[in-house]
């Protein structure tokens, strides 16, 4: 499954391999929006709503998103949903 909400894997790939030192500072501002409504969105469609390739990605993504942070108990989208109401604990 694909939502039009998220990045596709190449422009994310592209947005990783390409070296900060070489963005300009609106590729930067649009990269962190467009991360963080990603970040929303992959938190607030439950895993088994998405296509393996994306369940996959989504689950590197949080993992790499916890060691980023210390290894925070919540990613993201569990505090958008905290926050919602919509936390299934």
């Amino acid at each position: 499954m694909s939502d039009s909400a998220r990045k596709d894997f190449s422009t994310k790939a592209k947005e990783e391999i390409t070296p900060d030192s070489t963005k300009s500072t609106q590729d930067k501002v649009k990269e962190t929006v467009t991360d963080t409504g990603d970040r929303i969105a992959r938190g607030v469609q439950p895993d088994d709503n998405k296509g393996g390739a994306q369940q996959a990605f989504d689950k590197t993504q949080r993992a790499s998103d916890n060691e980023a942070h210390g290894g925070a108990s919540n990613s993201i989208g569990d505090k958008v949903k905290n926050a919602l109401g919509m936390n299934n604990n």
